[in-house]
């Protein structure tokens, strides 16, 4: 049953809609801060010890099934290690959030057919600080136009 006020406002909520819903995450959010918790802890951990520092971070509730879910796929993606502890696993992190995002922009540039472009405009957009820590973490092969690994999907023979 609608209230008064969602009525009188012209609104209809539908029976499963939430009242105030929580802000949309970004992709990758919440695997970027179980790699984190994960990280932090020294340890391995368990999905619902994840789940309860997750919360204390105010992060959550969130469902249990939602914490394996992407605990498994860090796993999947190499990014998380996994030992069985009785009937459930533990989880390490093996990489950190800088390595989850540098494997999104890989999955980006792998999907295009142009590549050359697609680097063009990334690295036309950058502001001067971003592109003087892209000139020095390139070295000497950005002066020497040599290519850190020869792949066949940049036209480079």
């Amino acid at each position: 049953m609608d209230s008064s006020a969602d009525h009188a406002a012209g609104g209809h909520r539908g029976r499963h809609q939430p009242r105030h819903a929580a802000p949309r995450r970004r992709s990758g959010e919440l695997s970027g801060l179980v790699l984190e918790v994960l990280g932090q802890a020294g340890r391995p951990l368990t999905a619902g010890e994840v789940a309860e520092l997750l919360e204390g971070t105010g992060v959550g509730p969130l469902a249990y099934t939602t914490v394996v879910t992407i605990l498994s796929r860090l796993h999947v993606h190499g990014l998380a290690d996994r030992s069985r502890v009785g009937r459930a696993y533990a989880y390490r992190a093996v990489a950190d959030e800088a390595q989850l995002a540098a494997r999104r922009m890989r999955r980006v540039l792998d999907a295009e057919d142009d590549r050359a472009a697609v680097l063009a405009r990334f690295v036309g957009g950058l502001n001067a600080r971003d592109e003087q820590v892209l000139r020095r973490l390139l070295g000497p092969d950005l002066a020497s136009g040599s290519q850190a690994r020869d792949d066949p999907r940049d036209g480079a023979e």
